[in-house]
């Protein structure tokens, strides 16, 4: 997957408008491994906590600036990866 497959249309992903609304898009250089590693995350973990989000993030260094901007997007999106309750409750 790449950070340009993550959508079908010409609209931003809720990944990709989390990070665009807590300005965690730097250089570009880092961003689009950010994006796929959280995308990569939250799939299988929908209720990532920081401490797990940091320890994955940990290794796609950014040189920029601090990753507040990056976990506080990352922690936004998870809403759109959280699986619908009735559906996880085996309920029609």
């Amino acid at each position: 997957m790449t950070v340009e497959g993550l959508s079908n249309d010409d609209a931003l992903t809720p990944l990709q408008a989390a990070f665009r609304k807590h300005h965690a898009l730097q250089c570009g250089f880092c961003t689009p491994g950010m994006i796929t590693t959280a995308h990569a995350l939250l799939t299988h973990e929908p209720d990532a906590d920081v401490d797990r989000i940091r320890h994955v993030l940990s290794g796609n260094i950014c040189r920029c600036t601090g990753y507040l901007p990056i976990i506080e997007a990352i922690l936004e999106a998870r809403a759109a990866y959280a699986k619908p309750v009735a559906a996880a409750e085996g309920q029609p």
